[in-house]
């Protein structure tokens, strides 16, 4: 526990002027001096961080002096003065360090400057690294440098920030003021990291493809539109980067992946954000077994940066990411929650009439396979606590999959549950151009019947399969549900730094 104690500061609301409130007035004109005595600094030079001195100085007895002298810099977070001494606390992105401030080493001019700053403020300070009669590993400082004033006071450092909107709208603000934010974010960087080691020490080759497309290809959503007023066209915003992955497979780009910025013109939940950054890997000669293993040893990798094991906690309750994962059919699992034997070979109208049953409102050009599909995500889904492969998925519902090598309806997919939600989706491509001719023309014969999430015909697509595709395997990992479910968070907005907000209603408007 270090030694300092909150000045007794309240955020005023930071929609308003500076000039309006006591607290903020007093820092403006704090700032008004630094910058007519010649403005504050351009750079600073730090020896060390908060982590560094940390690792370095483990050893140290209480009331101990180490007789090295190290510069840090940081955020002061807060002050406590007692008598002649000040202890201050600096925040760097390491951790937090405490600063002995003694009038006697300081002199007065230099103390009574430092009892001026505000919590908030950039400083950077110079001294010996001690520690104190309580135990207190320290800086006792000889020198310090105001870096950048802060015109107003942070949120309470004891209380946090809150409101989750405002954690969300103001993720600054949110990153000071609670640790966890800090940590989430530092954890999701770890992830990313992880995933792509992992690939490429499989050798797949890391590529970039474009965001602003002719066609929305890839994947079944909505997309977001603009125009392009030089080429005069209309353009989309990618809602997969599929398309133009395995047109590199084609190209002899044999291993490929893009860790990428996708964007979905669909609503907002718990699991689902407009703009979201997904995984997508193809890799030749393999099918949607081999993908399976290398899912399960992907994540299982990146829990393992992320928590230090296998085993995690999400709400509450234990999950095991090691493999193998079990595996079951769509149907089986449909069967089993509906408590009927329903096939795809099932008359349209009694799937329909099951659905009803079910409280799901089936569109007029749903198949076997799309009714089938949506009893699995209304009855199954959330029930999926282990993880599991679900195979197996529909022809209808998978557009890009390529068919079961046994049975009729199906295709050679899976998607990977854990905690009741999905992570991965994955499948034997579909690699025959007249088949995905077909597949296409049954889209936009869906989109023609009102399903705007239908897959529009890619021509040139199918001309790089008449090039040959070989056998191949790919996969989708959802990255910010994957941080979510590794840092036990239950809304996406948690994990993405930025989320997309509502925008934001003023009470003057």
């Amino acid at each position: 526990m270090t030694e300092d104690a909150p000045r007794p500061e309240t955020p005023e609301d930071d929609s308003s002027p500076l000039e309006s409130s006591p607290l903020t007035r007093d820092r403006l004109a704090k700032y008004r001096r630094v910058m007519d005595a010649g403005g504050f600094p351009y750079s600073f030079r730090r020896t060390d961080t908060a982590s560094d001195l940390i690792e370095r100085f483990p050893d140290l007895e209480p009331g101990a002096s180490s007789g090295e002298t190290v510069t840090v810099a940081g955020r002061l977070m807060n002050t406590r003065e007692m008598g002649k001494l000040i202890f201050a606390v600096v925040s760097d992105l390491s951790g937090k360090i405490q600063l002995f401030v003694d009038k006697r080493t300081l002199g007065d001019e230099a103390f009574d400057a430092f009892r001026d700053l505000d919590a908030g403020d950039w400083i950077g300070a110079t001294g010996e690294v001690i520690v104190t009669k309580r135990g207190e590993l320290s800086v006792r400082i000889s020198a310090f440098e105001l870096l950048q004033k802060s015109l107003r006071p942070l949120p309470d450092k004891w209380h946090g920030l809150k409101d989750v909107e405002q954690r969300s709208r103001r993720r600054y603000l949110d990153l000071l003021a609670n640790e966890d934010a800090r940590t989430v974010a530092l954890t999701r960087a770890k992830i990313v990291s992880e995933l792509r080691r992992q690939f490429e020490d499989r050798g797949y080759v890391e590529v970039e493809t474009p965001v602003l497309l002719a066609q929305a290809t890839g994947a079944t959503a909505k997309p977001f539109e603009t125009r392009h007023s030089a080429l005069d066209m209309d353009m989309y915003l990618r809602i997969a980067t599929e398309l133009y992955l395995k047109r590199l497979v084609v190209g002899g780009i044999e291993r490929v992946f893009e860790i990428g910025r996708i964007f979905r013109n669909e609503g907002i939940d718990a699991t689902h954000n407009p703009e979201f950054t997904m995984l997508e890997s193809y890799e030749a000669f393999a099918d949607f077994n081999d993908i399976m293993t290398l899912v399960e040893e992907v994540v299982v990798a990146c829990a393992v940066v992320a928590t230090g094991g296998s085993e995690i906690t999400y709400d509450g309750r234990g999950v095991n990411l090691a493999g193998p994962y079990k595996r079951a059919t769509m149907l089986e699992l449909t069967r089993g929650a509906v408590g009927e034997d329903v096939d795809y070979d099932t008359p349209v109208h009694e799937l329909r009439a099951l659905v009803l049953r079910h409280g799901i409102e089936p569109e007029d050009h749903w198949g076997s396979g799309k009714l089938i599909d949506a009893l699995f995500d209304a009855l199954v889904e959330e029930t999926l606590w282990e993880p599991i492969f679900v195979t197996e998925h529909p022809i209808e519902t998978s557009p890009l999959a390529r068919r079961h090598r046994d049975k009729p309806h199906v295709t050679e997919r899976f998607e990977l549950f854990i905690a009741g939600a999905e992570y991965a989706n994955a499948f034997s491509e579909l690699n025959d151009p007249f088949d995905q001719q077909a597949r296409f023309e049954d889209q936009a014969a869906a989109s023609a019947a009102g399903d705007e999430e239908a897959h529009p015909i890619d021509e040139d697509y199918i001309r790089a399969l008449e090039y040959g595709l070989p056998p191949t395997g790919g996969l989708g990992i959802g990255v910010d549900r994957l941080v979510m479910l590794l840092t036990d968070k239950h809304h996406i907005r948690e994990v993405i730094l930025f989320p997309t907000m509502r925008r934001q209603k003023r009470d003057d408007s």
